[in-house]
């Protein structure tokens, strides 16, 4: 059992830090920036809730942070409040945000200086995979502070690798981002294709799914997108926020999204409809407006 904090109660983070605390067995403190919430937390799991990062983050050997951008978590552990004011000498910073990959390099550094160890672990698999204790989990980092937090991130997590240095996560959650854009596009032009031709939408996945066009979003969300409901998973506007991430990266390291920059777009087209908040198959209402 080890002693941990986790900073950062969403649709993620709440969760997440729940498996730590029923399924892992550890002792785990939390902090959210509504304390309604951490009480509620603490209610129901039977852990501890902190007024601050720091005091969370107190006698903590792993001090998880999931929580919006680069700027949040900024917020969390830099300062006087922040979670590195409270971390001890050799506690691990593990930061499960979706953010850029420069942050990462900066965390590892700053935790390097303080005498701290840091991996970036952005997770996959959405808010049910967050309830189910079955995110995969994408680390960079050092492979001696990889193996140490390994058999704690495996507590609601299906799969946890190593992608490389500080940065490397980050990285790969945006190979992730751009995979699913695209996949998601291609599954509501299918469906809108499918409706209009009169076909059973249904009927259909159940066939091509066991093909060479199966996906995960297919095989989860073509019942909900043929109903037109949005309301089942990962926002809208989140994944601008990722998609945003991505496409500034690239600029930086030369790589040419054209198609990940199109789906932006057509998010935002999505976002003026009203569906911001919509899960981000609602590529296909778009489609049949």
């Amino acid at each position: 059992m080890a002693k941990v904090a986790f900073i950062g109660l969403g649709v993620m983070g709440y969760p997440m830090a729940g498996h730590l605390k029923t399924k892992g067995g550890h002792q785990v403190t939390v902090f959210n920036r509504s304390a309604a919430k951490a009480q509620k937390w603490a209610d129901e799991h039977g852990g501890a809730h902190a007024a601050t990062p720091r005091e969370a983050a107190k006698d903590a050997d792993f001090v998880f942070c999931c929580v919006g951008n680069d700027d949040d978590v900024r917020s969390v552990i830099y300062g006087d409040d922040g979670a590195f004011a409270g971390m001890k000498p050799g506690a691990m910073l593990i930061d499960n945000t979706t953010a850029s990959a420069e942050l990462a390099r900066e965390l590892a550094e700053a935790a390097s200086a303080k005498g701290f160890k840091f991996i970036d672990a952005p997770v996959s698999g959405g808010q049910a995979g967050a309830e189910n204790g079955a995110l995969t989990v994408m680390c960079g980092g050092e492979q001696g502070d990889f193996d140490a937090a390994k058999p704690v991130i495996d507590a609601y997590a299906k799969m946890v690798g190593l992608m490389g240095p500080a940065g490397a996560g980050q990285l790969t959650k945006m190979m992730n981002q751009i995979c699913i854009a695209g996949l998601v596009q291609g599954l509501s032009e299918a469906i809108a294709f499918g409706k209009k031709s009169g076909l059973d939408i249904e009927n259909v996945v159940s066939v091509i799914s066991k093909g060479a066009a199966g996906s995960w979003q297919m095989e989860n969300r073509h019942k909900t997108m043929n109903a037109g409901e949005y309301e089942h998973g990962f926002a809208i506007e989140w994944m601008r926020k990722d998609l945003g991430i991505c496409l500034a990266e690239a600029k930086r390291n030369g790589a040419t999204l054209p198609v990940t920059a199109l789906v932006d777009q057509f998010y935002a087209e999505v976002e003026a409809m009203g569906g911001k908040r919509w899960d981000t198959s609602a590529l296909l209402a778009r489609l049949e407006r």
